[in-house]
């Protein structure tokens, strides 16, 4: 039988838990211990080893953020993609975490997956209309031409066609009007794998 947890292990687990259906992934240990008010990395790393022998979580070597919920405790998590927020398809505008489970079953559940829900008009081209939910792999590399939630170094996302140039990146929207946003540098979230629609 599984020992019990402890009160700090048990925080430990909760915090880890609301980041993994919040945002599709697990905290870092930096920010087990900021929020937790764990002084010293190793002592964070002491917890995570007792709720790994305890069955808690599973942990990949070398991955930063490779904290997951054991397989028996993610079938009763929260069934469907993490609703991680809002990004901007017009002007830049952070991607505000949510406590919200958007479920399209089978069609886009893959491991890694997240929704976002648009706002602005700057990929209708694309068949990307404000309101329309898209469905994010989330990885840090793309190819010239994807579309993707890209963060620009103020931390503010955005998605749009990426395209890097000489010395820049190039975020294009995806609508005449609207003129492309040059960056210096910019981080890939994601790159796109699907469209939902709500019918009004």
């Amino acid at each position: 039988m599984t020992r019990p947890l402890t009160e700090r292990q048990q925080a430990v687990y909760d915090f880890i838990r609301e980041k993994i259906l919040k945002r599709g992934y697990g905290p870092t240990v930096r920010e087990i211990g900021e929020i937790l008010d764990i002084k010293s990395p190793n002592g964070v790393m002491c917890h995570l080893r007792a709720l790994e022998r305890k069955g808690m979580i599973n942990r990949a070597a070398n991955k930063s953020r490779a904290i997951e919920l054991t397989e028996a405790l993610n079938r009763n998590a929260s069934p469907g993609l993490p609703m991680a927020g809002r990004v901007a398809a017009g002007a830049c505008s952070l991607a505000f975490e949510q406590n919200e489970m958007v479920d399209f079953a089978e069609m886009f559940q893959k491991e890694n997956r997240f929704v976002l829900e648009v706002t602005g008009d700057s990929m209708i081209d694309a068949h990307i209309q404000d309101g329309d939910f898209v469905v994010i792999q989330k990885q840090s590399k793309a190819s010239p031409g994807d579309v993707v939630v890209a963060q620009t170094p103020d931390g503010e996302a955005t998605l749009k066609y990426w395209y890097p140039e000489n010395g820049r990146i190039r975020l294009q929207p995806a609508n005449r009007h609207m003129k492309p946003i040059y960056v210096k540098e910019a981080k890939v979230l994601g790159i796109l794998v699907g469209v939902v629609r709500r019918v009004k």
